[in-house]
């Protein structure tokens, strides 16, 4: 169940548009004193390999962007909260220069749902006099946005709308908002007002809920999907959203002032970058190619090698993550931001390529056909590249992968001195270990190491909004329950075995943990400090062991009660996808475009629009 697809041509905001609303957005912060709380949900049950020990150092693009594109306007007044640093930050409790805020935005993945409706619950206990304009985003909104409206009576908290869209939605809402706002009115008063008007209709990207206040939702409406940002270079300049992160705390409560300049290094010295959008490939696991409605899109390789400099130059930071789908997806690219970086000086006349270091993502097949500009990237500060891949053997996936071929990359890529990070998928007909063929997990992960792997990730597939295969997964695969214990949000993260056929899947969960064992343990310690695999690279893999090994430790701790669920039996399949509980419907009255499988009620009637207060 993929997104669906905009009319041919019509899929790109058309080039300056982006700069345009920026400037129209900009004009009304003038008249329009906004205060603003952007915070990121998440949860820390979910911290476990491949991704602890990150996520805490990793300040989110996304709600990093929001604040970006917020100070850009003009809106000084706006505040980022992280729940990896801030896990007791309660939006009811949130003061800003002495006031509560107009807009509450929260963002969330999927696995960390359970946390944003928690943020939407106690935001919603602030009087509805008072209460801010409340609004929910990131990727749970974009593929699930009715699980962000309150459907339950006897559960109160919602959000007042979702966006499904990025930041130039957004952006065109406010702008529409400010347009109709009157002298005092309350922000949130002027959404319902010009809600109710039909006065959002004409924004895609939208959702939101039609009934009387304090009550369920009679339905949903859907304004269909985005027109996506072409050309990246019209973003805002991410350097601005670093000015407002909250300083990490146990209170739940906001700090009088944000992350003092000094201190953004200490607590986010990896920084993630939006380089490059969309990927060749048609993985039918993968919601990516849909949302990004088969569009390649991209930062210059100016604006990228800016974007390091001045986050270099301003707050220290060393290490950059690109949020790639697929880096060499174009090649020609690829070799461009490498001389663009390559080629930038600092302030003191260093290349900028010898102070930092950073990585992306990236495929077997793309990796090869750059073979002859691997150097030039390591010249330009790129040292790891992490690759998608999923099985050696293509007997999973196919994305121009095999064995020989991926052997042949990673030694390449080492020879670059820089460090190969293979991603790996295990599925139901994969054997912990196989004679005479290279199909074994650990068969894989070993001939990985030797062909100079510095880390491994080992997920299993599970259900995944948005992708072509979310619907058959949910057809007699995924899991409803086990043992009488209910599967979760939080269990979707690929280390919980949730979706499977094989008769045993408590073997599948320990062959997760054991790949992991089998990779990072104390011999490959010792070994890596010998012997490191890339000896460019100092100590960073014997390091990267002892991540490996805390990492697999906190693993089995958070995984060993599925285990023994697993191990007890009495599974419970899911026989239909999840749909939204509220009825769902487009401008016309047909199928929304985010609607899965959500019957349409009848079109209700659209009131007219009422003045605004003066």
């Amino acid at each position: 169940m993929e997104l669906p697809f905009r009319t041919k041509g019509d899929e790109l905001l058309r080039p300056g548009e982006m700069l345009a609303m920026r400037e129209r957005v900009r004009r009304h912060a003038k008249a329009n004193d906004l205060v603003t709380v952007a915070a990121y949900a998440f949860d820390h049950r979910t911290r476990m390999l491949p991704f602890v020990h990150v996520d805490k150092r990793m300040s989110p693009a996304g709600v990093r962007g929001i604040g970006s594109a917020f100070l850009d306007a003009g809106f000084e007044k706006t505040r980022i909260v992280l729940q990896t640093w801030n896990r007791r930050f309660a939006p009811s409790q949130a003061r800003l220069d002495g006031r509560i805020p107009d807009l509450f935005l929260a963002s969330s993945m999927g696995i960390h749902s359970e946390r944003l409706k928690e943020l939407l619950t106690d935001v919603c206990r602030i009087d509805p006099s008072e209460r801010p304009l409340v609004i929910a985003g990131g990727p749970h909104a974009w593929y699930m946005p009715w699980d962000v409206f309150g459907a339950d009576p006897t559960a109160p908290g919602a959000a007042d709308l979702a966006v499904t869209g990025e930041i130039y939605v957004l952006l065109e809402l406010l702008d529409r908002l400010f347009t109709e706002r009157g002298r005092g009115e309350p922000l949130r008063a002027t959404f319902l007002r010009v809600k109710r008007a039909g006065g959002l209709d004409d924004i895609p990207g939208l959702v939101y809920p039609v009934g009387p206040e304090g009550r369920p939702p009679e339905e949903l409406v859907d304004t269909g999907m985005q027109r996506l940002l072409g050309n990246l270079d019209e973003l805002p300049h991410p350097v601005l959203g670093y000015r407002l992160l909250e300083p990490p705390s146990r209170s739940a409560t906001l700090a009088s002032a944000p992350l003092a300049p000094k201190q953004v290094r200490r607590h986010t010295p990896i920084a993630s970058l939006e380089m490059t959008y969309g990927c060749k490939f048609r993985c039918p696991y993968c919601p990516i190619p849909a949302y990004n409605q088969h569009q390649d899109r991209a930062k210059s390789p100016a604006r990228i090698a800016d974007e390091m400099k001045r986050l270099h130059e301003e707050y220290g930071i060393r290490y950059f993550f690109g949020a790639d789908d697929n880096f060499f997806n174009r090649k020609e690219r690829a070799v461009a931001i490498f001389e663009a970086i390559a080629s930038t000086k600092l302030a003191d006349g260093s290349p900028l390529g010898k102070r930092i270091g950073w990585g992306t993502e990236a495929t077997v097949h793309d990796t090869l056909v750059m073979r002859d500009h691997l150097r030039l990237g390591r010249e330009a500060g790129l040292k790891a590249l992490w690759m998608g891949v999923e099985d050696m053997t293509a007997t999973l996936v196919k994305k121009g992968q095999s064995v020989d071929k991926t052997n042949d990359a990673f030694r390449l890529l080492q020879r670059a001195g820089i460090h190969p990070m293979p991603m790996l998928m295990h599925d139901d007909g994969q054997p912990l270990i196989s004679r005479g063929s290279m199909r074994g997990l650990l068969n894989q992960i070993q001939l990985l190491r030797d062909a100079g792997a510095m880390t491994v990730q080992v997920l299993m597939l599970g259900p995944s909004p948005g992708s072509k295969l979310y619907e058959e997964t949910y057809r007699g695969l995924a899991y409803k329950s086990v043992d009488g214990h209910a599967v979760t949000e939080v269990m979707n993260g690929g280390n919980h075995v949730i979706a499977s056929r094989y008769p045993r899947p408590w073997e599948k969960q320990l062959n997760i943990l054991a790949a992991y064992v089998f990779f990072y343990n104390p011999l490959r310690f010792l070994k890596a400090l010998a012997f490191p695999k890339n000896r460019r690279g100092h100590l960073a893999d014997a390091g990267l062991q002892l991540f490996g090994m805390s990492g697999w430790i906190r693993n089995l701790w958070l995984t060993a009660p599925w285990l023994v669920h697993l191990l007890r039996g009495d599974i419970v399949r899911h026989e239909s996808m999840p749909v939204s509980p509220i009825p769902f419907r487009s401008l016309n009255g047909g199928r929304a475009a985010h609607a899965l499988d959500t019957p349409a009620p009848a079109r209700a009637p659209v009131a007219p629009l009422e003045p605004a207060m003066s």
